[in-house]
């Protein structure tokens, strides 16, 4: 890898020049030619891809930088995520209820 710049590093400079979406396949391919770095790291570049706040995963596996698309196409709505309701009950490593929740009257 590129003693200078982390994976992440180059492909912000990548897809600054592109000024559009990227497939993350063709970024990987950007990214391994100039680092070097075989396809075992595969995975940590899309781990570190969508830990890095300069870039947005986008449909279809594509990948933008975050400050190319507007407010609306980069943040989830978090209104449209169900949240279950805690119950109460505590289970032992096995899924058994080891304790039941008080009931208030």
């Amino acid at each position: 890898m590129s003693a200078t710049k982390s994976m992440t590093d180059v492909a912000y400079d990548y897809m600054s020049k592109k000024k559009r979406a990227v497939s993350f396949e063709k970024l990987w391919q950007e990214v391994s030619k100039v680092t070097g770095i075989s396809n075992e790291h595969i995975a940590q570049f899309y781990s570190d891809l969508s830990l890095d706040g300069r870039f947005v995963s986008l449909k279809d596996n594509k990948w933008d930088l975050r400050n190319h698309r507007k407010f609306a196409e980069s943040q989830i709505d978090i209104s449209e995520i169900e949240v279950e309701e805690d119950s109460g009950e505590v289970y032992d490593d096995d899924g058994n209820i080891i304790e039941e929740p008080e009931e208030n009257y």
